[in-house]
């Protein structure tokens, strides 16, 4: 889903509340270092590195066809369950679609937290549609399982590396 850093309204950061997923921790290899988070969008998977040779592996929903994209950038904002306004892309497939959406509503597509990625775009974020997990659903959000996007919240702060590559 597409999103502007800005559409957050909401007041500060928060501390994320302790995690109660499981994710799976899988050997990983790659020129990252420990704490980077690697999106592989054709394995519709993301990793958060934790040593040379692991990383925490979560199932995410990716950018469709004409969304998607890649490269480097950082985590420049943690949120919990914010409102969110509906980018103009979004809006001009979606017309009807409110101004705002309020936090913690089952509309709301960020679902638990969210984490904005630089330039202001997109995000890493939950979902209230948890049925679209690994499958390429997506305006250049990366969607998570709420109860992964809350672990991985826990794990990371602003200033993270996020890589996104297109294997």
């Amino acid at each position: 889903m597409m999103f502007a850093a800005a559409s957050l309204i909401t007041g500060a950061l928060l501390a994320a509340p302790q995690a109660e997923a499981r994710p799976d921790v899988v050997a990983f290899r790659g020129d990252y270092s420990p704490g980077t988070i690697v999106v592989k969008t054709r394995e519709r998977r993301l990793y958060y590195v934790i040593d040379e040779q692991h990383a925490v592996r979560y199932p995410v929903g990716v950018g469709k066809v004409g969304k998607q994209w890649s490269g480097i950038t950082r985590i420049d904002g943690k949120y919990r369950e914010p409102a969110w306004s509906p980018p103009a892309d979004v809006r001009r497939d979606n017309p009807d679609m409110p101004n705002v959406i309020p936090g913690g509503t089952p509309q709301n597509p960020m679902g638990a937290a969210a984490m904005t990625l630089a330039g202001g775009e997109y995000a890493i974020h939950g979902t209230n549609r948890p049925q679209s997990i690994g499958g390429y659903v997506s305006y250049g959000c990366v969607r998570m399982y709420n109860d992964d996007v809350t672990d991985l919240f826990q794990r990371v702060k602003v200033g993270t590396t996020v890589v996104v590559t297109a294997r």
